[in-house]
């Protein structure tokens, strides 16, 4: 492809960075303002300009950036030029480098890569070796620590030169942490393996103590581009500062906006300070957006300026104006699921559009258990992205295991999964036992633990009284939940099996995601209870609730289809866009999160991660948020985010749905009788305002005797709609007053039996 041919592709704006060769350079680029497709047409304009493939090195994070990069110039090139390209994450150009130079540090060229798990699992033995206390020393908090230190580049002879880093542990109890760190290290070098968090921390090594390697590679990258600058670490940070220092033609693509991972030690000043660190730099500035609305545009700009430490940029676009940014309040988290369930499927059919047109972004897994709920039973496909579906995660089945034995104690999977966790001292060998004495005595595993005291178990008495506790304990489940709801019971299940202890001993941010996520399960079962409410001989059992999870996981493996609506946290949102999109749960203390409100630089953050969010939209943003959120299964008022007023108003479309609450007197008005007419002060007059009578009202007549509910409308044959249930069509209809029922088919969701005083119709 010619060069004017591409070039021709690209606005005034993106062209200047694109053709500038030589110096440092630095491209702000705003969101959907095609920094991508500046960063690759540039390396294919220097390689037509005679500037040999091999001295170019370009680092992106993710290996799908660097794949389709590599693709486009490809295109422009030629396959077999494109392939001479330096051209990957940060972790794999590195580990590259390593592996050529390897002796110098020690190693053999052929050291294996550990992952997360494997460092894990060598910090746990050698806690285990030393002696420390687990609940002390968290292997997986250990390990994060070690992590950071290697980031920020605290080696172990820099942490022992620290005494601010030494006293911090000793204070918090950790006074073995060098040990744990230097043992660590030793180990890892003992096995020629190098952590993830190392390719970084050698590679800085390799640089800075071998004058020669580094005038090897600093002559042979010449040409440095560095894709999402403002996610660098310190680490990476001072690899490219040091590769670029000779001949300083290095370019830097990022948004100080979407700046988001500060969590993992991107450090935002990398960004900002550039012009510092290369006085000579020019800075180009991508504004235009071609991706959203101008309504969308502008009401991202008007959040984001609410930061202090930013890059000026304005964001403009040349789309059309588009719809307003919907802000839409809800009862409660259940009605918010059905909400946008509800949006999703008449904009899917008013408008004829693909369900891949839509996505839910949330700030924690947890939240997506209301919205698969609520998309499940409107019958529309979902695929939830980094991280299984909601019942699919390991603490909710441990969670399910437990129900699911109460109410059958013979369940073997579920015994199998839980006997053990939280750990009992119930090992392996133990349950091989079981097994083998329930096939000998034609017995279920947990009726042989019941009886393990009264059979002959070649099992000491320790374990035995173990087993016999673990039975007797899911046999006073089963004893409360006989006159118990569901809800009662799971909150009781996850209070005294430790299930919760467990993980909020692990203190990881990791743990805390499965608590919440069990909180969530709490919160669903409780609105699931609530429900049952209106349906006839119902009674919110533990029974009810699994049968119906049991629909919900079955259909969570049949979604095979591709066109369906996308959920997934804003993080892993970011460098995606979609027609429409749902950002559900905008409350204080859930977005901004509570974890990120100490100080100024967390509520940035949390500011730039909705400016992510909001901008990953093209045609239509919407917003959710709820009156009152359950938390551990009681309902909590919730605030509004105070990202919601930031955005200017005159983009939004606030549709508040008015609440039906009404206020019963607590005791009886008739006690204050007293006559006060002569002392009683004359009513202001007021402006008499019209009622507003919602479409479809059925009207409830107070009646001395019983409450009498209007039928009319409602006949056999007759269309309805329902929140939980969907569309359906009435079978039937009996009795009458307060005991009227009707028998309505649902599309998708079977024959429901419902009373007409609980029941939530619209006549269709």
């Amino acid at each position: 492809m010619a060069v004017e041919d591409y070039l021709s592709q690209l606005n005034d704006a993106q062209q200047q960075p694109t053709t500038h060769v030589d110096g440092p350079l630095m491209v702000i680029a705003g969101a959907g303002s095609g920094k991508t497709r500046v960063l690759t047409y540039r390396i294919a304009y220097l390689m037509q300009q005679g500037i040999d493939a091999f001295s170019i090195l370009a680092l992106t994070f993710t290996n799908k950036a660097a794949r389709e990069m590599k693709t486009r110039i490809a295109e422009i090139v030629g396959e077999s030029e494109s392939k001479n390209l330096w051209m990957g994450t940060f972790h794999s150009v590195f580990a590259r480098i390593l592996r050529a130079e390897a002796d110098r540090l020690g190693y053999p060229s052929s050291f294996t890569i550990y992952d997360s798990q494997d460092s894990e699992r060598l910090v746990k033995s050698i806690i285990k070796e030393m002696k420390m206390d687990t609940d002390i020393y968290k292997p997986k908090q250990i390990r994060n620590r070690i992590s950071s230190f290697k980031n920020s580049l605290i080696t172990v002879r820099a942490y022992h030169n620290n005494p601010e880093l030494v006293e911090a542990d000793r204070e918090a109890r950790r006074s073995a942490m060098g040990n744990i760190y230097k043992n660590y290290v030793e180990r890892c070098f003992k096995a020629g393996a190098m952590d993830f968090d190392d390719l970084l921390l050698k590679t800085n090594e390799l640089l800075n103590r071998f004058p020669d390697v580094l005038a090897k590679y600093q002559d042979r990258f010449r040409y440095i581009l560095v894709d999402e600058y403002q996610d660098t670490n310190h680490s990476q940070y001072l690899i490219v500062r040091a590769l670029a220092d000779k001949f300083q033609n290095l370019c830097v693509v990022g948004d100080d906006a979407q700046s988001i991972y500060a969590f993992r030690g991107a450090n935002i000043e990398n960004i900002l300070n550039f012009q510092n660190d290369y006085p000579d730099a020019k800075t180009y500035r991508l504004e235009q957006n071609y991706r959203s609305t101008e309504c969308i545009v502008e009401a991202a700009n008007s959040v984001i300026n609410h930061n202090q430490n930013k890059l000026d940029k304005t964001v403009w676009t040349a789309n059309e104006k588009g719809e307003k940014i919907v802000i839409h309040r809800s009862p409660s988290d259940g009605d918010e699921g059905r909400y946008v369930a509800q949006s999703i499927f008449e904009q899917a059919m008013n408008l004829q559009l693909p369900y891949t047109s839509f996505a839910i972004l949330y700030r924690t897994n947890a939240q997506s258990r209301a919205m698969e709920d609520a998309l499940r039973k409107r019958n529309i496909p979902y695929r939830v992205y980094g991280g299984l579906s909601f019942y699919q995660r390991k603490e909710i089945k441990d969670m399910l295991a437990y129900l699911r034995l109460i109410v059958n104690p013979k369940d073997e999977e579920s015994l199998r999964r839980v006997i053990n966790y939280p750990a009992r001292g119930i090992g392996q060998t133990t349950m091989n036992k079981l097994v083998v004495a329930a096939q000998e005595h034609n017995l279920s595993l947990f009726e042989v633990a019941d009886q393990a005291n009264h059979l002959p178990l070649q099992i000491h008495a320790g374990a035995k009284t173990k087993l016999v506790n673990f039975a007797t304990l899911i046999k006073s489940f089963q004893v409360a939940n006989a006159n118990q709801t569901a809800f009662e019971t799971a909150d009781m299940v996850a209070k005294k099996t430790g299930l919760v202890q467990e993980l909020k001993k692990e203190g990881t941010p990791e743990a805390i995601n499965r608590v919440e996520n069990i909180e969530e399960l709490l919160n669903g079962i409780r609105d699931f209870v609530d429900g049952q409410r209106e349906i006839v001989d119902a009674k919110g059992s533990l029974v009810e609730f699994l049968a119906d999870v049991a629909l919900a996981t079955d259909f969570d493996n049949e979604i095979t289809d591709e066109n369906s609506v996308s959920l997934m946290t804003v993080h892993l949102a970011k460098g995606l866009e979609f027609p429409h999109v749902f950002i559900v749960g905008m409350e204080d203390d859930l977005f901004p999160s509570a974890m990120n409100m100490n100080s100024r630089s967390e509520l940035e953050e949390e500011r730039r991660l909705f400016y992510v969010a909001l901008t990953r939209a093209k045609k239509l943003a919407t917003l959710t948020y709820t009156q009152c959120r359950y938390r551990w299964g009681k309902l909590n008022d919730a605030e509004p985010s105070r990202f919601l007023s930031e955005i200017d108003h005159s983009y939004v479309d606030n549709r508040v749905v008015e609440s039906n609450y009404e206020f019963k007197p607590l005791v009886d008005p008739s006690i204050f009788g007293d006559d006060h007419s002569k002392i009683r002060f004359k009513k202001p007059p007021t402006k008499s305002t019209p009622k507003r009578v919602p479409k479809n009202f059925k009207s409830v007549s107070a009646s001395t005797h019983s409450s009498l509910i209007e039928l009319e409308g409602l006949e056999v044959g007759v269309r309805v709609s329902h929140n939980r249930f969907g569309a359906g069509t009435i079978v039937s209809i009996e009795g009458d007053g307060g005991d009227a029922k009707a028998l309505i088919d649902f599309d998708g969701n079977g024959r429901k039996n419902l009373l007409l005083r609980f029941a939530k119709l619209d006549i269709l």
